[in-house]
């Protein structure tokens, strides 16, 4: 046997066993000189991939997508999607190569698929290509939004082209390897209902519910509960968001995962000081996707899903409707539930209340009035959570709590005298929660130039190391967790599309 026939990944197909219309057979688009940058020797390990496999010189040619690996049978897949309120009826992997799917050591299936491998049939006269910088960027963050927990697209690999591609200039080219447990969208649903194809919709759906949502075949209305199970785990997720100061910056319906996974990490960006209206995403001029309106387009694009899926829910469209629209409804509070709870956990309480979440919200308000850092103003809440237990190195030099905090730390400490909670276990729950490491965008931005302008990698290696254990602050690392400086703030994040 051959190196690559007995260490490749172990395909096995699922989605290429729908019917044509739902994707495209995506042929090679070699690269001249590809040169590995990094592997994700953690996520390999969990994916039952040979790390070393990846290293290696075959494994290169397949990450660079020179070469095909046994069992790969590369697709482009098609979907549509509202993109910033505007239909757009035909989209797809414009530069995504879905080169198949693997089971991993915890059983379950994840799709492999290459970011910027060339263009598609759905490429709509884009090269297919992307810059380096995307390419970094995406691997810092999505790798940042695991070890914080939150359910995320991961990367496998990142490898340089050996060309480049010109957007604002001629750029170095990179190729990203993205691990999901599946790239199907709510604009997928949308393409076919677009076309009024309900029996493409069925398949889909029937498709996710054994893929994702298995228990929700044995419901009296399956494709119901198939809406309500994609409706929680969103909630879900973007209460995580919140929670974290996270932007995801162009929360079209085609970028949002049927399975409850962050995916797409164009112009995110995490706040650096708090505000409700913060944006950062240079193509969001209107502030749709504005940090506090997360919660809110999160409902608005499940509402497309639903209306893709009435005609599953019951023959009877009144009765399809008024089913909908319920599970539409209880978005809201599903949403608020798990942010009060998480919230309140953020500052030490065990359970969501009217006074915690009053707590929470004056916290917020005085927060967006001082111009706080919104990560280090929660971790030094922890640090202060439990008086002369924490041992730990502090931030408190980075970002001491503003003057103007003080009557409500006086209130909130008041109220974790109150909770039953034994103090020093209530403060290793609450740095547990409230990181002191995030990728700043100027940190984020300073890797990019590092390796765009003067090749240098190291940065970027040293940022995705740091950011591996973002709850352990040390002091010697204390550049990693410093806002920036007046003249270090990115103002503008870009998608590199």
């Amino acid at each position: 046997m051959t190196e690559s026939s007995t260490n490749s990944p172990q395909f096995d197909n699922s989605y290429v066993l729908l019917p044509a219309l739902f994707y495209s057979k995506q042929t090679l688009a070699p690269v001249k000189a590809p040169a590995l940058i990094r592997i994700n020797h953690a996520l390999a390990d969990q994916l039952g991939i040979s790390a070393d496999w990846l290293e290696s010189p075959s494994g290169l040619q397949v990450l660079a997508g020179n070469e095909v690996a046994p069992g790969s049978l590369p697709i482009a897949t098609a979907y549509a999607g509202h993109q910033f309120g505007g239909w757009n009826p035909r989209l797809g992997d414009g530069r995504a190569t879905l080169l198949g799917e693997v089971i991993g050591k915890d059983g379950q299936r994840y799709d492999i698929q290459l970011k910027g491998a060339g263009r598609t049939a759905y490429a709509r006269g884009g090269d297919g290509r992307s810059p380096l910088g995307p390419v970094l960027r995406e691997y810092v963050i999505s790798e940042a939004m695991a070890t914080l927990g939150v359910p995320t697209s991961r990367s496998l690999a990142a490898v340089t082209t050996g060309e480049y591609v010109m957007r604002e200039g001629m750029l170095p080219g990179g190729i990203l390897t993205r691990v999901c447990s599946s790239h199907i969208r709510i604009g997928t649903f949308q393409f076919f209902a677009g076309q009024n194809n309900h029996e493409a919709v069925k398949t889909l759906a029937d498709h996710v519910i054994a893929r994702h949502y298995p228990q929700a075949a044995e419901a009296q209305r399956p494709y119901a509960a198939l809406l309500r199970a994609v409706i929680a785990r969103q909630a879900e997720l973007i209460a995580q968001w919140q929670q974290l100061g996270f932007i995801h910056g162009v929360m079209n319906t085609d970028n949002m995962l049927v399975s409850g996974e962050t995916i797409d990490y164009g112009p995110c960006a995490f706040m650096d000081n708090y505000h409700p209206n913060t944006v950062y995403s240079s193509i969001d001029s209107g502030g749709r996707y504005a940090y506090g309106n997360q919660p809110g387009i999160g409902q608005w694009n499940l509402a497309w899903l639903a209306r893709a899926l009435l005609p599953l829910i019951d023959a009877d469209e009144d009765l399809a409707l008024q089913e909908a629209q319920q599970a539409i409804d209880d978005y809201v509070p599903q949403y608020q539930r798990a942010y009060d709870q998480i919230m309140a956990g953020k500052i030490g309480l065990s359970q969501a209340d009217t006074e915690s979440k009053a707590l929470v919200e004056e916290l917020l308000q005085l927060m967006a009035a001082a111009n706080a850092d919104y990560t280090l103003t929660f971790r030094r809440l922890a640090e202060l959570a439990a008086p002369g237990e924490y041992e730990g190195d502090s931030v408190a030099e980075l970002a001491e709590l503003p003057a103007s905090l003080s009557h409500w730390i006086t209130e909130w400490e008041a109220r974790l005298d109150s909770d039953p909670a034994d103090a020093r276990e209530r403060q290793q729950r609450m740095l547990r929660l409230n990181p002191a490491y995030i990728p700043r965008n100027h940190l984020v931005e300073e890797v990019i130039r590092a390796a765009v302008d003067d090749h240098d990698l190291q940065p970027f290696h040293r940022l995705v190391e740091r950011l591996a254990e973002p709850f352990r602050f040390d002091a010697a690392d204390d550049r990693y967790a410093t806002p920036p400086t007046p003249e270090q703030v990115v103002a503008r994040t870009f998608c590199g599309t």
